[in-house]
């Protein structure tokens, strides 16, 4: 595994690594799910526990999508099970139920392009940024973000984009600014007028523009 930026469309790496629930091979780990792998600069720190208690809480959520998530701190896997605990507490949860990489030697965080330069530890050794990942079940990256270390995520818009990602890869749609589940969706241009009837059975509306161009076909969203 190189430490050259990663693509959309390119095949996620595999890794092993230890975690707070033991050694993984992460493609064992995965099977045939989609997966989110989510950094964070440290363990016992506020935003990152913010975002580890409503991704626990979001857990229901991500299930229903075939979607495991796996969060990454340069912690040991040992400071990992301490944490969770605050966690819990913070968030008034009984359970956490998903893994936390130990990458206390940053081997991960450099390898994957991770590390917010702009961030030190007390040590001055850069910390982990706010990366997040979404790794289809062929294990192909489909969405990379990178947040600074001082911005907390959301995941709401995370799910968002996963429920666009799995719509999108079947029909042949897009999705506009701002959708969301449910929503009206884009008719891709490639699609052909003697198609339409086929893919849309429910029809579309093509929307007027001063150009005369045919290309903003909007239609009910289609189902999975």
């Amino acid at each position: 595994m190189s430490n050259k930026a990663l693509n959309i469309g390119d095949q996620f790496p595999n890794f092993e690594a230890q975690t707070n629930v033991g050694r993984i091979d992460f493609y064992d780990w995965m099977a045939d799910s989609w997966a989110i792998l989510f950094s964070h600069p440290a363990d016992f720190t506020p935003v990152c526990t913010t975002e580890l208690a409503r991704v626990a809480q979001l857990m229901p959520e991500f299930l229903k999508r075939g979607v495991k998530p796996i969060a990454l701190s340069c912690d040991t896997a040992e400071s990992h099970n301490a944490w969770i605990e605050d966690i819990k507490s913070y968030a008034k949860l009984s359970s956490f139920n998903y893994p936390i990489i130990a990458d206390n030697k940053r081997e991960l965080a450099v390898k994957l392009n991770m590390l917010d330069k702009d961030e030190l530890s007390a040590e001055g050794i850069p910390l982990t940024c706010r990366a997040v990942f979404v790794i289809d079940n062929k294990k192909k990256l489909r969405l990379s973000i990178l947040y600074p270390a001082t911005t907390g995520r959301n995941f709401d818009e995370i799910l968002r984009v996963v429920d666009s990602l799995q719509l999108t890869q079947t029909k042949s749609v897009a999705t506009p600014a701002d959708w969301k589940q449910g929503g009206q969706c884009m008719v891709l241009p490639s699609v052909q007028a003697v198609d339409v009837p086929k893919l849309f059975p429910k029809g579309i509306e093509t929307i007027e523009v001063p150009s005369g161009k045919s290309y903003l076909r909007i239609t009910a969203q289609p189902q999975i």
